[in-house]
């Protein structure tokens, strides 16, 4: 417990040094380097899956919350895993949120990996609620172009130089690395891929996707054949380790904009975060990987999607594998 409010202390003592300048003490900048032991942050987006989250962790004898601290907004909760030292807190929704508050997280606490867990819309027609989904790598949907119609050849679209380049390098690509999307245009929108940058760069590159680290997929392998039958009503979930996501900062409710999300990235399941939580980890040299809970299938009711009805008891299926990956990783 000393070493967990000793964490805690010098991120507080870290916030106020960067206030006092004026008295002559050395402000400091940027992210921190930290030489002590670190914690595995256990990370969700919003209430329903932090629920699911601190459920688990009380009905756990060797899970327990010892401090609270809370930085700029967002609430985090440090304890211990069997010992280990754990850090709980939730991003907020959509890729912004997301992206800021982990980055935050990495300057404030010694973080040395990430098990991300939430709620996904399906966009494999297979996977049904409750089920869960571990993948392998993750994609943005919707960094794209939209383009006007060409008005001299129908159907066709009248696409900035850049684009037409980054096109015309594709079958290269996908050559020499099989997970590079099929891209097509979704009407007038054209997907593209962000532009990341981190230390040992000569030059900003390409990224179509960020590949969740070997060995906690490795962990969450293990940990699904040995969890129990998980149940969501009469059904028994399945798992799945591996595949593609996708992240986007839409909320996706369009039954033939999914299938497309299928065919271009191959993707199992959607949601708003998990592209961004990848895209910092790889920056910051941090290891992750990302649990996903099926709450529906993205478009494909009538009427009124009801994800609500399932993100707590799915959440709950995810939190426990999470907790077996965590005894995996700590065997």
């Amino acid at each position: 417990m000393k070493l967990l409010s000793h964490y805690s202390s010098v991120a507080v003592c870290l916030v106020l040094l960067a206030g006092c300048a004026s008295t002559g003490m050395e402000k400091a900048y940027g992210p921190r380097d930290f030489d002590s032991p670190g914690y595995t942050a256990l990370v969700v987006a919003y209430a329903p899956e932090m629920e699911g989250m601190l459920a688990t962790i009380d009905q756990r004898p060797d899970a327990s919350i010892t401090e609270t601290v809370n930085f700029k907004g967002v609430t985090y909760r440090i304890g211990e895993f069997q010992g280990e030292p754990i850090l709980v807190f939730a991003t907020g929704m959509s890729i912004a949120n997301a992206a800021m508050t982990m980055q935050m997280a990495f300057d404030y606490f010694p973080v040395k990996e990430v098990v991300y867990m939430g709620i996904a819309g399906a966009v494999n027609p297979k996977w049904q609620p409750g089920d869960v989904v571990v993948p392998e790598r993750w994609y943005y949907h919707d960094e794209s172009v939209y383009s006007n119609p060409d008005p001299e050849n129908p159907g066709q679209f009248i696409l900035p130089d850049y684009y037409a380049e980054f096109l015309a390098e594709q079958p290269a690509r996908r050559a020499a690395d099989p997970h590079i999307p099929e891209y097509k245009p979704f009407a007038f929108v054209h997907p593209d891929e962000v532009v990341v940058i981190k230390a040992g760069m000569d030059a900003p590159e390409d990224a179509a996707y960020f590949s969740a680290t070997p060995r906690l997929l490795e962990a969450a392998r293990q940990a699904a054949e040995a969890l129990p039958p998980q149940m969501v009503g009469e059904r028994e979930v399945a798992i799945r380790v591996g595949g593609n996501g996708v992240t986007g900062s839409v909320f996706l409710d369009n039954r033939e904009y999914r299938k497309w999300t299928r065919e271009v990235f191959a993707a199992e399941v959607t949601e708003m975060e998990s592209a961004a939580i990848g895209q910092v980890c790889f920056i910051n040299d941090v290891d992750w990987v990302i649990i996903r809970a099926v709450s529906d299938l993205a478009g494909g009711q009538e009427g009124v999607n009801e994800e609500n009805l399932y993100d707590i008891d799915a959440s709950l299926v995810g939190a426990r594998l999470l907790f077996a990956l965590l005894e995996e990783m700590n065997q």
